[in-house]
Protein backbone atom coordinates (compact mmCIF):
# COMPACT_ATOMS: atom_id res chain seq x y z
CA UNK A 1 0.00 0.00 0.00
CA UNK A 2 1.16 2.98 -1.14
CA UNK A 3 0.06 7.11 -0.20
CA UNK A 4 0.52 10.40 -1.79
CA UNK A 5 -0.68 14.20 -0.15
CA UNK A 6 -1.47 17.12 -1.78
CA UNK A 7 -2.33 20.07 0.16
CA UNK A 8 -5.00 22.31 -1.95
CA UNK A 9 -6.83 25.56 -1.51
CA UNK A 10 -8.90 26.48 1.82
CA UNK A 11 -7.11 23.49 3.71
CA UNK A 12 -8.67 20.86 1.37
CA UNK A 13 -6.23 18.14 0.19
CA UNK A 14 -6.09 15.20 -1.86
CA UNK A 15 -4.89 12.02 0.01
CA UNK A 16 -4.55 9.54 -2.57
CA UNK A 17 -3.72 5.78 -1.44
CA UNK A 18 -3.37 2.76 -3.62
CA UNK A 19 -4.19 -0.77 -2.48
CA UNK A 20 -2.66 -3.59 -4.21
CA UNK A 21 -0.84 -7.27 -3.84
CA UNK A 22 -1.95 -10.05 -1.05
CA UNK A 23 -3.82 -6.99 1.09
CA UNK A 24 -6.18 -6.80 -2.34
CA UNK A 25 -6.75 -9.55 -3.32
CA UNK A 26 -7.70 -10.80 0.09
CA UNK A 27 -10.27 -7.76 0.23
CA UNK A 28 -11.55 -9.16 -2.93
CA UNK A 29 -12.04 -12.82 -1.32
CA UNK A 30 -14.02 -11.40 2.21
CA UNK A 31 -15.75 -9.63 -0.82
CA UNK A 32 -17.06 -12.40 -2.03
CA UNK A 33 -17.65 -14.13 0.80
CA UNK A 34 -19.84 -11.76 2.47
CA UNK A 35 -21.79 -11.32 -0.99
CA UNK A 36 -22.25 -15.25 -1.25
CA UNK A 37 -24.03 -15.16 2.01
CA UNK A 38 -26.98 -13.68 0.04
CA UNK A 39 -27.47 -15.85 -2.60
CA UNK A 40 -29.75 -17.88 -3.69
CA UNK A 41 -29.99 -20.63 -5.87
CA UNK A 42 -32.59 -23.86 -6.27
CA UNK A 43 -31.82 -26.91 -4.40
CA UNK A 44 -29.76 -24.86 -1.76
CA UNK A 45 -30.45 -23.02 1.09
CA UNK A 46 -29.55 -19.21 1.35
CA UNK A 47 -25.41 -19.33 2.28
CA UNK A 48 -25.21 -22.48 1.80
CA UNK A 49 -25.00 -21.81 -2.52
CA UNK A 50 -21.51 -23.64 -3.94
CA UNK A 51 -19.01 -21.18 -4.64
CA UNK A 52 -18.52 -22.55 -8.19
CA UNK A 53 -22.72 -21.70 -8.70
CA UNK A 54 -22.22 -18.62 -6.53
CA UNK A 55 -19.20 -16.95 -8.74
CA UNK A 56 -21.80 -17.49 -11.85
CA UNK A 57 -24.08 -15.48 -9.92
CA UNK A 58 -21.99 -12.37 -8.37
CA UNK A 59 -20.28 -9.88 -11.04
CA UNK A 60 -16.95 -8.78 -10.90
CA UNK A 61 -17.71 -5.51 -10.34
CA UNK A 62 -20.06 -5.65 -7.15
CA UNK A 63 -16.94 -8.10 -5.65
CA UNK A 64 -14.61 -5.21 -6.24
CA UNK A 65 -16.75 -2.43 -4.94
CA UNK A 66 -17.61 -4.50 -2.09
CA UNK A 67 -13.94 -4.71 -1.50
CA UNK A 68 -13.45 -1.15 -1.39
CA UNK A 69 -15.61 -1.25 2.05
CA UNK A 70 -13.21 -3.99 3.20
CA UNK A 71 -9.87 -1.81 2.82
CA UNK A 72 -11.15 1.98 2.83
CA UNK A 73 -10.76 2.41 6.41
CA UNK A 74 -7.40 0.77 7.02
CA UNK A 75 -6.56 2.63 4.33
CA UNK A 76 -7.48 6.20 5.41
CA UNK A 77 -6.17 5.46 8.87
CA UNK A 78 -2.29 4.47 7.28
CA UNK A 79 -2.52 7.39 5.06
CA UNK A 80 -3.13 9.62 8.01
CA UNK A 81 -0.59 8.12 10.03
CA UNK A 82 1.64 8.47 7.29
CA UNK A 83 1.54 11.82 6.17
CA UNK A 84 0.71 13.02 10.28
CA UNK A 85 -2.73 14.71 9.37
CA UNK A 86 -5.20 16.31 11.22
CA UNK A 87 -8.24 15.55 9.66
CA UNK A 88 -11.43 17.94 10.53
CA UNK A 89 -13.90 16.57 8.69
CA UNK A 90 -15.80 13.60 7.34
CA UNK A 91 -13.25 12.37 4.35
CA UNK A 92 -15.10 12.10 0.85
CA UNK A 93 -14.30 9.26 -1.06
CA UNK A 94 -13.64 8.46 -4.69
CA UNK A 95 -12.26 5.83 -6.78
CA UNK A 96 -10.04 6.97 -9.33
CA UNK A 97 -8.69 3.10 -10.86
CA UNK A 98 -9.82 -0.50 -9.93
CA UNK A 99 -9.31 -3.76 -11.25
CA UNK A 100 -8.28 -7.31 -9.68
CA UNK A 101 -4.90 -6.08 -9.21
CA UNK A 102 -5.23 -2.54 -7.71
CA UNK A 103 -7.14 0.07 -6.63
CA UNK A 104 -6.41 3.58 -6.39
CA UNK A 105 -8.91 5.42 -3.86
CA UNK A 106 -8.65 9.07 -3.15
CA UNK A 107 -9.98 10.74 -0.32
CA UNK A 108 -10.82 14.35 -0.71
CA UNK A 109 -10.47 15.76 2.97
CA UNK A 110 -10.38 19.26 5.04
CA UNK A 111 -7.41 19.49 7.46
CA UNK A 112 -6.60 21.63 9.92
CA UNK A 113 -5.42 24.99 8.51
CA UNK A 114 -1.69 26.40 8.43
CA UNK A 115 -1.48 29.47 11.26
CA UNK A 116 1.33 32.47 10.47
CA UNK A 117 1.72 33.59 13.70
CA UNK A 118 2.55 37.39 14.15
CA UNK A 119 3.43 38.86 17.80
CA UNK A 120 2.08 37.44 20.82
CA UNK A 121 5.03 38.39 23.38
CA UNK A 122 4.94 41.82 24.53
CA UNK A 123 1.28 42.86 23.86
CA UNK A 124 -0.09 45.97 24.69
CA UNK A 125 -3.31 45.63 26.44
CA UNK A 126 -5.10 47.88 28.84
CA UNK A 127 -6.82 46.98 31.92
CA UNK A 128 -10.28 48.33 33.00
CA UNK A 129 -10.26 50.28 36.20
CA UNK A 130 -12.62 49.11 39.09
CA UNK A 131 -13.81 51.58 40.85
CA UNK A 132 -17.05 51.08 42.95
CA UNK A 133 -18.45 54.50 43.63
CA UNK A 134 -20.91 55.60 46.34
CA UNK A 135 -23.89 55.99 43.70
CA UNK A 136 -23.82 51.80 42.76
CA UNK A 137 -23.52 51.53 46.71
CA UNK A 138 -27.06 52.97 47.20
CA UNK A 139 -28.41 51.65 44.02
CA UNK A 140 -27.86 47.93 45.93
CA UNK A 141 -29.57 49.61 48.65
CA UNK A 142 -32.41 51.22 46.79
CA UNK A 143 -33.21 47.16 45.36
CA UNK A 144 -32.94 45.66 48.24
CA UNK A 145 -35.50 48.34 49.50
CA UNK A 146 -37.63 47.51 46.63
CA UNK A 147 -37.27 43.89 47.46
CA UNK A 148 -39.33 44.43 50.72
CA UNK A 149 -41.93 46.99 49.29
CA UNK A 150 -45.42 46.12 49.76
CA UNK A 151 -48.13 47.07 47.35
CA UNK A 152 -50.82 49.50 48.68
CA UNK A 153 -54.06 50.57 46.80
CA UNK A 154 -54.02 54.23 45.92
CA UNK A 155 -57.27 55.21 46.71
CA UNK A 156 -56.87 58.38 44.80
CA UNK A 157 -54.89 59.51 41.78
CA UNK A 158 -53.97 57.65 38.26
CA UNK A 159 -51.89 55.34 37.17
CA UNK A 160 -48.80 56.56 37.01
CA UNK A 161 -45.06 54.87 35.88
CA UNK A 162 -43.98 52.34 39.10
CA UNK A 163 -47.51 51.68 39.78
CA UNK A 164 -49.06 48.67 39.68
CA UNK A 165 -52.54 48.27 37.82
CA UNK A 166 -54.94 45.57 38.82
CA UNK A 167 -57.07 45.10 34.80
CA UNK A 168 -59.34 43.51 32.91
CA UNK A 169 -58.24 43.49 29.20
CA UNK A 170 -59.58 41.51 25.94
CA UNK A 171 -58.01 42.57 22.63
CA UNK A 172 -59.50 42.14 19.37
CA UNK A 173 -58.20 41.95 15.64
CA UNK A 174 -60.66 43.62 12.83
CA UNK A 175 -63.25 43.24 15.68
CA UNK A 176 -62.61 39.42 15.99
CA UNK A 177 -61.71 38.69 19.74
CA UNK A 178 -58.28 36.79 18.93
CA UNK A 179 -56.75 33.75 21.28
CA UNK A 180 -54.52 34.30 24.16
CA UNK A 181 -55.64 38.59 24.56
CA UNK A 182 -57.78 38.02 27.51
CA UNK A 183 -57.47 38.37 31.06
CA UNK A 184 -59.33 38.87 34.06
CA UNK A 185 -57.89 41.08 37.36
CA UNK A 186 -54.13 40.88 36.28
CA UNK A 187 -51.45 42.85 38.09
CA UNK A 188 -49.31 44.99 35.88
CA UNK A 189 -46.30 46.73 36.39
CA UNK A 190 -46.24 50.21 34.81
CA UNK A 191 -42.52 50.06 33.20
CA UNK A 192 -41.82 46.40 33.20
CA UNK A 193 -42.24 46.29 29.73
CA UNK A 194 -44.22 43.02 30.16
CA UNK A 195 -46.92 44.15 27.43
CA UNK A 196 -46.32 44.82 24.05
CA UNK A 197 -44.90 48.13 23.48
CA UNK A 198 -46.99 50.98 23.74
CA UNK A 199 -49.46 49.22 26.13
CA UNK A 200 -48.64 49.64 29.55
CA UNK A 201 -47.81 53.60 28.33
CA UNK A 202 -51.47 54.38 27.49
CA UNK A 203 -52.50 53.53 30.80
CA UNK A 204 -50.64 56.39 32.57
CA UNK A 205 -53.69 59.00 33.54
CA UNK A 206 -56.53 56.19 33.89
CA UNK A 207 -58.56 56.44 37.17
CA UNK A 208 -59.92 53.26 38.94
CA UNK A 209 -62.94 52.08 37.35
CA UNK A 210 -62.01 53.90 34.27
CA UNK A 211 -62.12 51.62 30.45
CA UNK A 212 -60.79 52.52 27.56
CA UNK A 213 -59.44 51.30 23.58
CA UNK A 214 -55.91 50.75 23.84
CA UNK A 215 -54.30 50.48 20.22
CA UNK A 216 -51.23 48.47 19.38
CA UNK A 217 -48.98 46.87 16.93
CA UNK A 218 -47.28 43.36 17.41
CA UNK A 219 -43.72 43.16 17.09
CA UNK A 220 -42.73 42.20 13.00
CA UNK A 221 -41.07 38.90 14.74
CA UNK A 222 -43.98 38.41 16.98
CA UNK A 223 -44.15 34.20 17.76
CA UNK A 224 -47.55 34.29 16.48
CA UNK A 225 -47.99 34.55 12.81
CA UNK A 226 -51.09 35.55 12.39
CA UNK A 227 -50.72 39.01 14.86
CA UNK A 228 -47.06 39.56 14.01
CA UNK A 229 -46.85 43.30 12.29
CA UNK A 230 -51.10 43.44 13.10
CA UNK A 231 -52.89 46.45 14.29
CA UNK A 232 -55.00 45.80 17.20
CA UNK A 233 -57.28 46.77 19.67
CA UNK A 234 -57.51 45.92 23.58
CA UNK A 235 -60.79 47.04 25.49
CA UNK A 236 -59.16 47.60 29.23
CA UNK A 237 -60.96 48.64 32.08
CA UNK A 238 -58.80 49.48 35.58
CA UNK A 239 -59.96 48.18 38.66
CA UNK A 240 -57.71 49.49 41.05
CA UNK A 241 -54.17 51.08 41.09
CA UNK A 242 -51.41 50.15 43.30
CA UNK A 243 -48.13 51.81 44.19
CA UNK A 244 -44.87 50.38 46.16
CA UNK A 245 -44.69 51.28 49.61
CA UNK A 246 -41.12 51.42 50.60
CA UNK A 247 -39.63 50.55 53.78
CA UNK A 248 -36.56 52.76 55.85
CA UNK A 249 -33.12 51.98 55.00
CA UNK A 250 -32.73 50.86 58.66
CA UNK A 251 -30.95 48.08 60.25
CA UNK A 252 -33.91 46.55 60.82
CA UNK A 253 -34.04 46.09 56.76
CA UNK A 254 -30.47 44.86 56.58
CA UNK A 255 -31.60 41.99 59.39
CA UNK A 256 -34.30 41.33 57.36
CA UNK A 257 -32.13 40.63 54.69
CA UNK A 258 -30.44 38.13 56.51
CA UNK A 259 -27.39 38.41 54.67
CA UNK A 260 -24.59 36.28 57.06
CA UNK A 261 -22.41 38.37 59.07
CA UNK A 262 -24.27 41.70 58.09
CA UNK A 263 -26.37 43.70 61.02
CA UNK A 264 -26.83 47.25 60.24
CA UNK A 265 -26.69 49.57 57.36
CA UNK A 266 -22.72 50.21 57.44
CA UNK A 267 -22.09 46.55 57.34
CA UNK A 268 -24.40 46.39 54.50
CA UNK A 269 -22.54 48.87 52.60
CA UNK A 270 -19.38 47.43 53.33
CA UNK A 271 -20.76 44.05 51.71
CA UNK A 272 -22.18 45.39 48.68
CA UNK A 273 -19.21 47.33 47.90
CA UNK A 274 -16.56 44.02 48.53
CA UNK A 275 -19.03 42.35 46.23
CA UNK A 276 -19.22 44.69 43.59
CA UNK A 277 -15.65 45.01 43.66
CA UNK A 278 -14.74 41.43 43.05
CA UNK A 279 -17.86 41.19 39.86
CA UNK A 280 -16.16 44.63 38.50
CA UNK A 281 -12.18 42.43 38.73
CA UNK A 282 -13.80 39.58 37.27
CA UNK A 283 -15.24 41.50 34.33
CA UNK A 284 -12.35 43.54 34.08
CA UNK A 285 -10.36 40.23 34.01
CA UNK A 286 -12.42 38.45 31.32
CA UNK A 287 -12.66 42.02 29.13
CA UNK A 288 -8.67 41.97 29.41
CA UNK A 289 -8.39 38.41 28.05
CA UNK A 290 -10.90 38.84 25.29
CA UNK A 291 -8.97 41.87 24.19
CA UNK A 292 -5.59 39.96 24.44
CA UNK A 293 -7.38 36.85 22.53
CA UNK A 294 -8.45 39.21 19.67
CA UNK A 295 -4.89 41.16 19.61
CA UNK A 296 -3.38 37.55 19.10
CA UNK A 297 -5.95 36.46 15.97
CA UNK A 298 -5.84 40.27 14.38
CA UNK A 299 -1.82 39.70 14.37
CA UNK A 300 -1.92 36.31 13.41
CA UNK A 301 -3.11 35.00 9.67
CA UNK A 302 -5.34 32.01 9.20
CA UNK A 303 -8.31 30.97 6.86
CA UNK A 304 -10.46 28.94 8.74
CA UNK A 305 -12.79 26.27 7.16
CA UNK A 306 -15.80 26.48 6.83
CA UNK A 307 -16.56 23.20 7.85
CA UNK A 308 -15.28 24.52 11.80
CA UNK A 309 -17.35 27.46 11.83
CA UNK A 310 -20.35 25.07 11.17
CA UNK A 311 -19.01 22.82 13.64
CA UNK A 312 -18.55 24.98 16.38
CA UNK A 313 -21.86 27.07 15.45
CA UNK A 314 -23.82 23.47 15.92
CA UNK A 315 -21.92 23.26 19.48
CA UNK A 316 -23.21 26.35 20.53
CA UNK A 317 -26.68 25.69 19.33
CA UNK A 318 -26.38 22.42 21.71
CA UNK A 319 -25.06 24.43 24.19
CA UNK A 320 -27.58 27.30 24.08
CA UNK A 321 -30.38 24.02 23.75
CA UNK A 322 -29.19 22.02 27.02
CA UNK A 323 -29.18 25.82 29.00
CA UNK A 324 -32.80 26.38 27.88
CA UNK A 325 -33.70 22.74 29.21
CA UNK A 326 -32.51 23.49 32.50
CA UNK A 327 -34.97 26.55 32.82
CA UNK A 328 -37.64 23.94 31.49
CA UNK A 329 -38.10 25.12 27.77
CA UNK A 330 -37.16 23.81 24.68
CA UNK A 331 -35.29 25.38 21.16
CA UNK A 332 -39.02 24.98 19.70
CA UNK A 333 -40.50 26.97 22.50
CA UNK A 334 -37.53 29.98 22.23
CA UNK A 335 -38.17 30.16 18.90
CA UNK A 336 -42.39 30.77 19.19
CA UNK A 337 -41.22 32.94 21.87
CA UNK A 338 -39.19 35.23 20.18
CA UNK A 339 -40.37 34.55 16.46
CA UNK A 340 -37.11 33.66 15.38
CA UNK A 341 -35.55 30.28 13.78
CA UNK A 342 -32.71 27.71 13.53
CA UNK A 343 -31.31 29.53 11.19
CA UNK A 344 -31.39 33.08 12.60
CA UNK A 345 -29.95 31.55 15.63
CA UNK A 346 -27.34 30.31 13.24
CA UNK A 347 -27.03 33.26 11.60
CA UNK A 348 -26.06 35.27 14.74
CA UNK A 349 -24.11 32.85 16.41
CA UNK A 350 -21.62 32.56 13.64
CA UNK A 351 -19.22 35.93 14.50
CA UNK A 352 -18.53 34.38 18.05
CA UNK A 353 -18.17 30.68 16.18
CA UNK A 354 -15.60 32.43 14.06
CA UNK A 355 -13.61 33.96 16.75
CA UNK A 356 -13.39 30.86 18.82
CA UNK A 357 -11.90 28.65 16.31
CA UNK A 358 -9.22 31.80 15.49
CA UNK A 359 -8.50 31.43 18.75
CA UNK A 360 -8.35 27.63 19.27
CA UNK A 361 -5.96 27.39 16.32
CA UNK A 362 -3.56 30.62 17.23
CA UNK A 363 -3.35 29.44 20.54
CA UNK A 364 -2.50 25.94 19.54
CA UNK A 365 -0.43 27.04 17.14
CA UNK A 366 1.37 28.77 20.29
CA UNK A 367 1.90 25.90 22.09
CA UNK A 368 3.43 24.18 19.27
CA UNK A 369 6.14 26.59 19.31
CA UNK A 370 6.42 26.97 22.85
CA UNK A 371 6.91 23.24 23.12
CA UNK A 372 4.00 22.92 25.70
CA UNK A 373 3.74 19.78 27.06
CA UNK A 374 0.71 18.44 29.33
CA UNK A 375 1.80 15.29 31.20
CA UNK A 376 -0.19 12.43 32.87
CA UNK A 377 -0.17 14.00 36.43
CA UNK A 378 -1.18 17.88 34.97
CA UNK A 379 -4.21 15.41 33.56
CA UNK A 380 -5.25 13.86 36.77
CA UNK A 381 -4.37 17.11 38.56
CA UNK A 382 -7.37 18.77 36.89
CA UNK A 383 -9.67 15.98 37.09
CA UNK A 384 -9.32 16.24 40.82
CA UNK A 385 -10.25 20.31 40.55
CA UNK A 386 -13.23 19.39 38.07
CA UNK A 387 -14.23 16.69 40.91
CA UNK A 388 -13.97 18.98 43.77
CA UNK A 389 -15.54 22.20 41.79
CA UNK A 390 -18.70 20.09 41.23
CA UNK A 391 -18.65 17.78 44.14
CA UNK A 392 -18.09 14.76 42.04
CA UNK A 393 -16.63 11.46 42.54
CA UNK A 394 -13.06 11.50 39.94
CA UNK A 395 -13.72 8.13 38.35
CA UNK A 396 -17.51 9.85 37.77
CA UNK A 397 -15.67 12.96 36.09
CA UNK A 398 -13.42 10.87 34.06
CA UNK A 399 -16.53 9.21 32.38
CA UNK A 400 -18.10 12.64 31.36
CA UNK A 401 -14.76 14.21 30.41
CA UNK A 402 -12.37 12.30 27.40
CA UNK A 403 -9.22 12.35 28.52
CA UNK A 404 -7.57 13.74 25.24
CA UNK A 405 -10.22 16.48 25.17
CA UNK A 406 -9.19 17.56 28.36
CA UNK A 407 -5.57 17.34 27.80
CA UNK A 408 -5.86 19.15 25.01
CA UNK A 409 -7.70 22.47 26.83
CA UNK A 410 -5.29 22.02 29.33
CA UNK A 411 -2.32 22.70 26.89
CA UNK A 412 -4.30 25.72 25.16
CA UNK A 413 -4.56 27.13 28.52
CA UNK A 414 -0.84 27.07 28.99
CA UNK A 415 -0.64 29.07 25.43
CA UNK A 416 -2.86 31.67 27.04
CA UNK A 417 -0.69 31.46 30.22
CA UNK A 418 2.72 32.08 28.45
CA UNK A 419 0.55 35.34 26.35
CA UNK A 420 -0.46 36.49 29.69
CA UNK A 421 2.67 36.55 31.65
CA UNK A 422 4.40 38.51 28.53
CA UNK A 423 1.72 41.45 28.77
CA UNK A 424 2.79 44.71 28.77
CA UNK A 425 -0.28 46.59 31.40
CA UNK A 426 -1.36 50.31 29.29
CA UNK A 427 -2.23 52.95 31.94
Amino acid sequence: MSSKWKLLENSQGELKIKVEGEKWLKAQEAAFKKLAKDIEAKGFRKGQVPEKIARQKISEQSILMEAIDEVAGHALQEGIKEHDLWIISRPELAVDEITKEAVMLKFNVTVKPEVTLGEYKGLKIKKAKTTVTAKEVNEQLEQLQARFSELVVKDKGTVENGDTAVIDFEGFKDDVAFEGGKGENYPLEIGSGSFIPGFEEQLIGMKAEDEKDIQVTFPENYGAPDLAGKEVTFKVKVHEIKTKELPEINDDLIKDAEVKDVETVEDYKKYVKKNLKEQKEQEAATQFENDMLKQLVDNSKVDVPQVMVDDEVSQMVNDFGQRLAAQGFSVDQYFQMTGTSLESLQEQMKPEAEMKVNVRLVLDKIAEVEKVEISDKDVEVEYENIANRYNMEVDKVKEAVNKDALQYDLKLQKAVEIVKDSVVEEK
